[in-house]
């Protein structure tokens, strides 16, 4: 690989644990802090990905080196940042986060990458967002544990070979197809995370209600995890608004009703669609017949971007499905159009 010209000199370590930009912190985002499991045996779900890892965490610590590098590939709001810290705390490694989008320049990197402890883990959200003078940096860092730099410019420019510490790469991306070969056969581990049965989402909103203080029964439980589109973010979030309607409504407990009446009013169907999932289905059936329809045409039909369409809505509904895409583009099942007559009129 060609040495990256990066006209600085060489980075300074950076100590911080939180490597990502500042953002607005919202209460919603301490209360999913609060949610996220710290060990592997509180992590219901996703049993096959859980087991896998960890095998591999045991076996890094028998020989006492650090984890391979370690791709997690899936809808969003499933648990890859989750599982990430997971990993570090088995391993008793210090945790380093960013994201593919906040590293803006190689210089960035390479700064964070020489602050990294032996052993430790360095989580990237987003990987694929990297552009590839920044990803270049990372071959020779997960293969070899150094940096090439080229400081200064000119004839007096010169590479610099910066060692780094051993360290265990964990990215996490929603689009597998969107890493380059070069990236994606530098990780070892790579696994997919699924969308959750609702016995696991039960469990989970269970966890979460009592972590808050909140009375769950069954029935409410398992009728919201139905309707939680398989995914725990959906789930918890959806569980404070029921908690909303519970405290308005003077209830205590969080049953069935309450969880229906909530979900009711935010127009998200008992197959856990909401008005977005039903307006693309709708088009398709309405507007093109049931499909064919190229992806271009259906957002700019429903005035959405295609890539909103293509990691937030559409993977839900092939999953139940609703959808079929095929190489002339995206076509409604039976089952969709069953599931729309059963709706009516519902926004």
């Amino acid at each position: 690989m060609d040495p990256i010209e990066i006209r600085m000199q060489v980075p300074e370590p950076r100590a911080p644990q939180n490597l990502s930009k500042p953002n607005l912190i919202t209460g919603e985002d301490i209360a999913d802090q609060q949610l996220r499991p710290s060990r592997f045996e509180d992590y219901p779900g996703q049993d096959t990905v859980k087991s896998n890892l960890q095998v591999y965490v045991a076996a890094a610590l028998k020989r006492s080196s650090p984890l391979d590098h370690s791709l997690f590939h899936g809808p969003p709001g499933l648990g890859k940042t989750t599982l990430a810290k997971i990993v570090a705390l088995e391993m008793q490694a210090p945790f380093y986060q960013t994201s593919g989008p906040s590293i803006d320049k190689p210089g960035d990197l390479a700064g964070i990458l020489a602050g990294i402890e032996p052993g430790g883990v360095l989580f990237i959200d987003e990987i694929h967002r990297l552009t590839i003078t920044v990803e270049e940096i990372l071959y020779s860092a997960m293969e070899d544990f150094c940096v090439d730099i080229l400081v200064g410019q000119g004839p007096t420019a010169r590479t610099v070979r910066m060692p780094i510490n051993p360290f265990t790469l964990i990215g996490a991306t929603t689009r597998m197809a969107s890493l380059s070969a070069p990236l994606l056969s530098r990780f070892g581990i790579q696994e997919h995370l699924e969308f959750y049965e609702a016995d696991a989402l039960a469990q989970i909103l269970q966890r979460s209600a009592r972590l808050w203080g909140v009375e769950l029964a069954e029935d409410g439980a398992m009728e919201l995890a139905k309707r939680s589109r398989g995914t725990p973010r959906i789930a918890n979030r959806l569980l404070r608004r029921v908690r909303d309607f519970a405290d308005f409504h003077g209830q205590r407990t969080l049953h069935c009703d309450i969880v229906d009446l909530t979900l009711n009013r935010l127009h998200i169907d008992r197959g856990g669609l909401d008005k977005m999932d039903r307006r693309i289905l709708r088009m398709i059936r309405d507007r093109y017949k049931g499909g064919p329809v190229g992806i271009e045409a259906l957002a700019a039909t429903i005035g959405e971007e295609r890539s909103t369409i293509e990691d937030v809505y559409e993977p839900f509904l092939m999953h139940q499905g609703y959808m079929r895409r095929g190489p002339r583009g995206r076509e409604l099942s039976a089952e969709a159009v069953h599931h729309l007559e059963l709706v009516g009129d519902m926004p």
